[in-house]
């Protein structure tokens, strides 16, 4: 068994460990970093809903392009296409001259835990002050450097507001979270109707649509 072939095997076993440990939430993966557009050539758990020849990320072809030798990130959030939230990291494993060969991914599905939280959130703060849900936004400020990390942190918000991350949100929530969302300014923003379909996990129509029916609403509760 040569390097390379022994490095895949320790990492598949660390790979399948972990999954057993964590879960049904948890899914691991490994990329070959010699062959992108096929890069995925091992995955344990089901939470992207990927398979064997899958091709590299957006996020790890920029990890690659920024530097020769590109640095490990861990605990970074990321949305799947149906709005699930995710926490991952990426660690990046070398042969013995120092390049990198493999890509070693955790993706772990937190929606449900956060769905928990707000709802044991909400249930403290009726019983400590019996004022009701606090504020979830409360007076926090984004220093945002583009409109797009405005508009994501306002969407943020307003998912803190509604206490569901958007997977598990029914229509009608959805439509209240968007109803939020136009309420907060996120909408004056050039493209806001794209990106904030995308972390919804919907398409830019549906955003359309759930704004017709909220102007429709809102003309009838205003005659």
């Amino acid at each position: 068994m040569d390097e390379r072939e022994n490095l895949l095997d320790q990492l598949k076993k660390l790979g399948s460990a972990i999954v057993e440990m964590f879960g049904k939430h948890c899914e691991t993966c490994i990329h070959d970093l010699n062959d992108l557009h096929n890069s995925l050539i091992f995955i344990k758990g089901s939470v992207t809903g990927r398979s064997i020849g899958a091709p590299a990320t957006d996020l790890l072809v920029k990890m690659l392009q920024a530097r020769k030798r590109p640095e490990d990130m861990h605990g970074y959030r990321t949305v799947t296409g149906d709005g699930r939230t995710l926490k991952s990291s990426t660690t990046f494993v070398c042969d013995n001259e120092g390049r990198p060969v493999f890509a070693f991914c955790i993706n772990f599905d937190t929606t449900e835990y956060f769905n928990a939280s707000r709802a044991l959130d909400q249930l403290l703060a009726d019983e400590l002050n019996g004022l009701g849900a606090a504020h979830p936004a409360g007076h926090a400020e984004t220093f945002a450097q583009s409109p797009a990390e405005t508009i994501e942190a306002l969407f943020q918000q307003a998912v803190l507001e509604i206490g569901k991350q958007p997977a598990t949100m029914t229509t009608e929530e959805k439509t209240e979270l968007v109803e939020v969302l136009e309420r907060h300014g996120a909408l004056q923003f050039k493209g806001a109707v794209e990106q904030i379909a995308l972390l919804a996990g919907v398409s830019k129509y549906t955003i359309y649509n759930y704004l017709k029916k909220i102007h429709a609403r809102q003309a009838v509760n205003h005659v």
